[in-house]
């Protein structure tokens, strides 16, 4: 895959044409996951302006501090045609963008825009009604590419490489730091840009689904939770689950983990075309309620996976929306008993035309170490 690929041209006239359709006058893109999603471009989050103008019609630009100029001439955004307007230091970059746009009346702001951005905006552009350019992105941002597919399928085989590794850094008598340590080294080498998270939730620490690492010793015959992920140079991100045993675990434990990995593999046989979100959560939930452990799944079955390893789709109660191919999301129920243990078992699938392809595939047994 080529950035031309995962960031094509033809995306910048999609946006547009969008903008357009949801009734904006422009689009306004600050640096975060909307400004690379339509350019390419991972901007540096400063506090000098860096923004993408897509307006409704005309032709868009990018306003640029003039000694970001030439990484924004670097990146992808170079192949859109676009105009750079490098602004200098003693510039207002907000009143030569509004003074560009002229008369307005909706604006959509990048979901992630700093409020300090945002509020400057409305100084410059007082008449100008402000929403989330998500109202106009998610449409576009849900429905990956063959490409983009293709960019998730190699972040979640470089999760997996990962995964196969960490029966060697647990055992008893380590930390939970000790042992997140070494799992992040091994994100970077799978070839991964960054380590956006790394959990690893021993004994009554796997209870809480967003523990951290901390100085607890792991200890023999306990659950470990373990859920990783980053982002590839390419702007893809990883995520995935597995839940292993040091030594032999509880009875208790291997009786709901049984129940758990049944409820996983229900809900990734429920995605196909036309099925809503709501009901994937519900084919694990059920399975899960069944077994009489439903009080114990306290969060959504998942959440859609791109760019951002939290994106839209969310497959939770009341979201009906219906799948669509390209649709790419984390299955990921769990089972958290407070003060004794947990586990989740989490792989990313994405909707195909006729089911689902997982896009991890280490074993989902239990993993005892």
């Amino acid at each position: 895959m080529t950035s031309s690929d995962l960031y094509p041209v033809s995306r910048l006239t999609a946006v547009q044409e969008a903008t357009a359709k949801a009734g904006l006058d422009a689009l306004l893109l600050t640096p975060g996951p909307d400004l690379r999603y339509v350019s390419g471009y991972e901007a540096k989050p400063l506090e000098r302006l860096t923004c993408l103008v897509v307006p409704a019609s005309g032709e868009p630009y990018m306003m640029v501090p003039r000694l970001e100029l030439p990484a924004a001439q670097a990146s992808p955004a170079s192949r859109l045609g676009l105009e750079f307007v490098a602004w200098d230091e003693t510039d207002d970059p907000y009143a030569i963008a509004a003074a560009r746009l002229g008369q307005v009346a909706k604006v959509g702001l990048a979901d992630r825009m700093w409020a300090m951005s945002s509020l400057r905006f409305r100084e410059v552009l007082p008449a100008a009604e402000q929403v989330l350019a998500g109202t106009v992105l998610r449409e576009l941002r849900m429905r990956k590419s063959a490409a983009e597919v293709a960019a998730l399928r190699e972040a979640g085989e470089a999760i997996d490489a990962v995964h196969r590794r960490v029966p060697e850094f647990l055992r008893a008598g380590r930390t939970e730091r000790e042992v997140g340590r070494d799992i992040a080294e091994a994100i970077l080498a799978t070839g991964h840009a960054t380590v956006d998270f790394v959990i690893v939730a021993s004994g009554p620490n796997g209870a809480s689904p967003h523990h951290d690492v901390s100085d607890r010793v792991i200890q023999a015959g306990e659950p470990v939770v373990v859920d990783i992920g980053g982002q590839l140079h390419n702007g893809y991100c990883s995520d995935s689950t597995r839940t292993y045993s040091v030594g032999e675990p509880p009875a208790d434990f291997a009786a709901y983990y049984e129940v758990l990995r049944r409820a996983q593999d229900a809900a990734c046989a429920a995605v196909r075309p036309g099925v809503s979100c709501e009901s994937i959560d519900a084919a694990a939930r059920d399975v899960i309620a069944e077994a009489g452990y439903g009080d114990y799944f306290i969060h959504r079955t998942g959440h859609g996976i791109g760019i951002e390893t939290h994106e839209e789709p969310y497959i939770v109660s009341g979201n009906g929306e219906p799948m669509e191919p390209g649709f790419a999301f984390s299955v990921e129920p769990g089972i958290y008993l407070p003060g004794s243990h947990g586990a989740r078992i989490e792989d990313i699938v994405v909707c195909t035309d006729t089911g689902a392809e997982r896009l991890n595939n280490t074993p989902r047994e239990l993993v005892i170490v």
